[in-house]
């Protein structure tokens, strides 16, 4: 998996502050996006080890107290991605306790696969399906359109 941009305190994606991860790949391509850069699987760069560790040491750094995590893209329940989120998702379950876990992505919650359906699984909450430019509405809170959905799994 790829990565276009990281940040350790964010308070703009989802509730409290954050660390926020914005992944490679998107099938999607909705009219409108903001974040183009971001839907080739191989644009960006390689999501390390290194990196993955360093999430879970922000989310657990107490200098800054962080809500939890957020992923966007790009999407991260692209199938390429599916692997290194659930790894990552459940290393935050298992490492992070009381910290949320808020996934952004342009499938609907019923179109998920299997695999998919794990990560929704050990996640908080899910704002889901495709951004809609005819419905775009800058008043949303945390979603583009108003067709999209936030989902409280948790």
């Amino acid at each position: 998996m790829n990565y276009h941009q990281y940040y350790p305190i964010d308070v703009v994606n989802g509730p409290g502050t954050r660390c926020t991860l914005f992944v490679s790949g998107c099938v999607h391509e909705c009219p409108g996006c903001y974040n183009k850069s971001t839907w080739r699987l191989n644009s960006g760069v390689a999501f390390t080890p290194e990196m993955e560790a360093r999430i879970i040491a922000d989310l657990n750094d107490t200098r800054v107290k962080r809500q939890g995590l957020s992923l966007s893209g790009g999407d991260p329940l692209h199938p390429q991605n599916v692997p290194d989120i659930l790894r990552l998702v459940k290393r935050v379950r298992a490492e992070c306790p009381g910290k949320d876990i808020w996934v952004w992505t342009g499938y609907k919650l019923d179109e998920l696969s299997e695999a998919q359906h794990e990560v929704v699984g050990l996640i908080n909450v899910l704002v889901d399906g495709k951004f809609v430019q005819a419905l775009s509405d800058p008043a949303l809170i945390w979603r583009g359109s108003s067709n999209q959905v936030i989902h409280h799994l948790r």
